[in-house]
This record gives structure tokens, C-alpha cells and sequence, in this order.
């Protein structure tokens, strides 16, 4: 199914986030949410201290954080087939527990380093099947543009609670040993695996084990030019986007910005992110939204390319933070990609879209930082910028060329 990418209008009645906030399934998917994303951060950071403290490699321990994007191309490719082939309910609650199970086991006195590793590469293989998993429910629980709204409500919720979490836990390992504290993340994931339990639906799988075995259904989806046209929508902005992350530290230094500018850099961007969602799902309709989902992408890496006139940190800082608001074009791009996806097929679809995103982002991320040990770290974000901007265009095309056919028809908004 096709998309016009100039709907008719905005005379239906709206929906808000109050609306979506209102189904009580949702709700606990997104409780569930918020648990797993902080104890994820949390385990993130007890892990990377956890290894320093045992091997003194300050290589091994960058590793830890590479481990949380280089999976997740294998876990997408070799896994998301399970996201159609079993009961959605049932999915979920078995990749928190297997995640809290490997927690656990990070925790225990006698695990060594290399087993922390495979621990830590088992945790990010499961994410894309997840993340998957759930992005289908979503659909199946909201409808039309509730659906784009509660799937802003979880990018939300993903970009505050990484922030908190990456601040309450480097307090909370103040107080408490790394070990410890993997605990307080297994617990977490426990208390998601309990909420999805018992707070969401027991749906059946949504195609035969025949239909979604090997590797057939994901050359189907990435076959069909409207689909491969946005997924490359999804992937390719946020790729360059991180570029500037993966130099923050040499941009903070050479800025003369300490520790504190350095962590404001880091976070002007995902700010900006949630600012943008919260102010395109409230101020606008989801005709108005689909308008200016390609206008937007089109320009969202240009801010990036003033990083040449060598800003100082509170410039650098509004830059990015704009860079976050550009973002907002995902809002649009929600509902083309559900609409274009049989329903068959969301489950893997859904996890194919966020494994290209975190290994691209993984990507995008090493790319920067590899480049400003030998460039500017002005130069290095601006030219992400300008590389971005021109690649961006080039994927624009391909989804402008593929969608038109259809225009935009409200269903119902909401099911309870």
C-alpha cells in the first residue's frame, strides 16, 4: 500500500497524547518501556566500570559501549523472523527475562571478562527482535494516528530515560559496586517482563512458521522499492547525525569546555529530539505532519555544517539541540512504513528497521571519532553534516518516486 505524501486535510478530529496515554494496554507497554531502557543505561555503565576496574583496558572498556550497536545487525538479520512466528506477549517476555538472566550472570563474583563480553553481545542480539515485537503490537493495539503518536511516546520516553539513566547511574555507582548494581538492572528488566505479563494482551502470531523462515521474507521486504526508499529514510539521517557525538570529546576539549560542556553537548541533541516529537504531535494534525516530513529530513543535518565557522559551546549546543528538532520528520514516516508493510511481515519488518538504525548509528558514531583524531573536530561534524545532507537528498528521491497512490483516509484512532 502507497502513500500520498500530501494528505487532504486536517478536518478529522485529532488525537493527542492524552488519548493514547488513555488505553491501558499502552500504558503498560510503555511503563514496561521505561523500566528496560533505564536498566539497560544502568547495566551499561556498571558493566564498563566492572570491566576497567578487571582489566585496566580503557580499549576493552570502550568495547562495552561498542557492543551495544555491533549486534545488532546480526541479531536483526538472524532473528527477526521470530517477531511474526510466535505470540507477540510471549516474545517479549521471554527477551526480558533471557536479558536479566544475563545480568544476573554479569553479576555473579566468579563470571570472567570474556564472559562479560558474551554477555554483553547476547543483550544487544535480542534488542532488534524486541524492539520489533513490540513497534508490531503497537499497531495492533493503536490505530492510525494514534499509532504515529504512541510511537513518538516511546522514542520520548527512550531519549529522557537514556538521559536520566546515564546521570542516575553514575550516581548511583557512587554508592553502590558495579556488581550490585547489575542487580538493581536485572531487577528492572524482571519488573518489564512481570508488566508485559500481565498488562498486555495474549495475541496470536501473525504468519505460519512456512511464511517467515529463512531469509526470504526479509529479501521480500527489502525487494519492494517503497520500503527500501524508508527504511533508507530511517537509516541514513541518524547515521551522520551521531557523527558529531563520536567527536564530542575532542570538540568539548578543543572548546575549552570541561566535563560539564562536554556531557551538554552530548545531551543538546537528544533535547532537541524530544522537543521536536512533543511539539509536531501537539501542534500538528497528521496531514500537516506528513507535509513537512520530507521538507524537514531534507534539512535535518544542515545545522551540522555551521560546525565550519568553529562555533563556541553555547552555539554548538543550539546547533545540535536543532538537529534534534529536525527529527520530527519520523512522526510522518511512521504510519507510510506501517502502511507499507504487509501485516505478515510488520514483526520482522519493525526489527530490520531498528537493526540498521543502531549499526548505522554504531557506524556513524566510530566514523567520527576515528576522523577527529587526525581532522578538526569542527571539520569532522561539518562535513558529517554536509555528506549527510547531500545523501539525505538522494534518498528523498527514491521516496518521493514511490509514493504516490494513495491518499491519506482516518480510520479509527484507538482500540481499548
Amino acid at each position: 500500500m502507497r502513500e500520498d505524501l500530501h494528505p487532504e486535510d486536517d478536518s478529522v478530529p485529532r488525537v493527542t497524547y492524552r488519548d493514547v496515554l488513555a488505553v491501558r494496554e499502552f500504558r503498560t507497554i510503555l511503563a514496561a518501556h521505561v523500566l528496560s531502557v533505564a536498566g539497560g543505561v544502568f547495566a551499561e555503565i556498571s558493566l564498563a566500570v566492572l570491566v576497567f576496574r578487571q582489566t585496566g583496558s580503557a580499549l576493552l572498556t570502550g568495547l562495552v559501549f561498542a557492543l551495544g550497536f555491533l549486534p545488532y545487525a546480526a541479531g536483526a538479520a538472524l532473528l527477526s523472523g521470530l517477531a511474526d512466528r510466535y505470540p507477540p506477549r510471549r516474545l517479549l517476555v521471554a527477551c526480558d527475562l533471557l536479558c536479566a538472566a544475563c545480568m544476573a550472570l554479569m553479576a555473579a563474583p566468579a563470571t570472567p571478562a570474556a564472559a562479560l563480553f558474551v554477555l554483553r553481545f547476547a543483550v544487544a542480539s535480542v534488542a532488534p527482535l524486541f524492539t520489533g515485537t513490540r513497534a508490531a503490537s503497537l499497531a495492533d493495539i493503536l490505530r492510525g494516528d494514534a499509532y504515529v503518536l504512541g510511537r513518538s511516546l516511546v522514542r520520548i520516553v527512550a531519549q529522557t530515560s537514556q538521559i536520566a539513566g546515564y546521570g542516575l547511574g553514575g550516581l548511583a555507582l557512587v554508592w553502590l559496586p558495579p556488581r550490585a548494581a547489575l542487580c538493581v538492572a536485572a531487577g528492572t528488566f524482571l519488573g518489564s517482563a512481570l508488566l508485559l505479563r500481565l498488562g498486555t494482551g495474549d495475541r496470536p502470531a501473525r504468519a505460519s512458521r512456512a511464511a517467515t523462515r529463512g531469509t526470504g521474507a526479509t529479501r521480500r521486504l527489502l525487494g519492494d522499492p517503497r520500503i527500501r526508499a524508508l527504511l533508507l529514510m530511517w537509516w541514513v539521517p541518524p547515521m551522520f547525525f551521531v557523527v558529531a557525538e563520536g567527536a564530542a570529546a575532542p570538540f568539548a576539549d578543543a572548546a575549552g569546555a570541561g566535563a560539564a560542556g562536554f556531557g551538554l553537548f552530548l545531551a543538546a541533541m537528544p533535547a532537541g529530539t524530544v522537543a521536536g516529537e512533543v511539539l509536531a504531535g501537539t501542534l500538528l494534525g497528521p496531514a500537516a505532519r506528513d507535509r513537512i516530513a520530507l521538507p524537514l529530513a531534507a534539512v535535518s543535518a544542515l545545522p551540522m555544517t555551521a560546525f565550519a565557522l568553529r562555533p563556541a559551546l553555547p552555539a554548538a549546543v543550539g546547533l545540535m539541540l536543532l538537529t534534534g528538532v529536525c527529527a520530527a520528520y519520523t512522526l510522518g514516516m511512521d504510519r507510510w512504513f506501517a502502511d507499507a508493510v504487509p501485516e505478515g511481515l510488520r514483526g520482522r519488518a519493525m526489527a530490520v528497521l531498528g537493526g540498521g538504525v543502531m549499526t548505522l548509528q554504531g557506524l556513524g558514531m566510530a566514523a567520527g571519532g576515528a576522523a577527529a583524531d587526525v581532522l578538526p573536530p569542527y571539520a569532522v561534524i561539518a562535513a558529517g553534516g554536509a555528506i549527510g545532507t547531500l545523501s539525505v537528498l538522494g534518498v528523498l528521491r527514491s521516496v518521493r518516486a514511490t509514493g504516490t497512490g494513495r491518499s491519506y483516509r482516518p480510520r479509527e484512532e484507538v482500540t481499548t
